[in-house]
């Protein structure tokens, strides 16, 4: 009998600091939630009153400029054929900086997550070094980026391909080197028994274990890479979005074109998601999507 008391004396503690924790866990995630509404509030109305108008006089408006641009494109719906092949050069190379970029960043990445996951590392003492970076390149906007380079090399798209290839260095060696951290040693210490070198152990030991989630991660930072190519356009880094920015900066006359850019990076974006989806797939599951 002594054992049972014991026993739901020990159950009933349980229990009630069970409730404790629920409680305080309760309390806590009020007051952060309390404290997220007070700060978005406090923005919210601090832009307000910077911004050059009132958001709230101006949201009325806020579908006018579209109803121009279709209104527009309908009207010249015969010439939107001749649009589409006119920029669909302006395209390829959007797509061209975006590979480009992506495949410098996903070079970079992988040999800076390799130098800075610690069991694998060449220099273990400059692991820090290798993740502040990855940081930089990481934090820097690529339109800063892009800005500088803008100003040193000029306009096109060399500096928007230098750019996004930075800013894609310090993202994918960050999630590259997450996934190196998780990787099984044992080859890598048996390669490193018969006397291979840290490349050899590199490329046959860890490689083959991460390559799939590496590609993954390229496929899907390439989408991302495409959308940042376009935007860099509108500061002078060549690519469809520079012919956007043209179309869009004349106004009416031309929003006829800036609907048919639209289009093409609408329809560019959806079949790259869709073939890059399935190559995800196959190459994490094995199976197609």
């Amino acid at each position: 009998m002594a054992d049972l008391s014991v026993g739901a004396s020990s159950l009933a503690d349980v229990r009630e600091d069970y409730v404790a924790l629920t409680r305080r866990k309760r309390i806590y995630s009020g007051i952060l939630l309390v404290i997220f509404i007070a700060l978005f509030s406090a923005g919210w109305q601090t832009a307000d009153d910077r911004n050059a108008g009132n958001f709230r006089d101006g949201f009325t408006n806020v579908f006018d400029y579209p109803a121009e641009v279709l209104g527009e494109a309908a009207q010249k719906l015969d010439q939107l054929p001749a649009h589409l092949v006119n920029f669909f050069p302006a395209l390829i190379e959007t797509i061209n900086i975006a590979g480009a970029a992506t495949l410098i960043g996903t070079l970079f990445g992988t040999l800076f997550a390799l130098l800075s996951t610690r069991g694998l590392a060449l220099w273990p003492s400059l692991i820090p070094v290798f993740r502040r970076i990855m940081d930089i390149c990481r934090a820097i906007p690529e339109i800063v980026i892009a800005l500088v380079l803008i100003f040193v090399l000029g306009g096109g798209p060399v500096p928007a391909m230098i750019a996004i290839a930075i800013h894609t260095t310090g993202a994918l060696g960050k999630l590259f080197s997450e996934v190196s951290e998780n990787v099984s040693l044992k080859p890598v210490e048996g390669l490193h028994s018969v006397g291979a070198s840290w490349s050899q152990r590199m490329y046959l030991g860890v490689i083959p274990q991460v390559g799939p989630n590496f590609v993954s991660y390229a496929l899907l930072r390439f989408e991302i890479n495409i959308r940042a190519s376009a935007i860099l356009g509108f500061v002078g880094a060549g690519g469809i979005g520079y012919e956007l920015r043209n179309s869009m900066s004349w106004g009416q006359g031309r929003y006829d074109e800036a609907a048919a850019i639209f289009v093409l990076l609408f329809l560019t974006i959806v079949v790259v998601d869709q073939v890059s989806s399935r190559l995800r797939e196959r190459l994490t599951h094995g199976v197609s999507a």
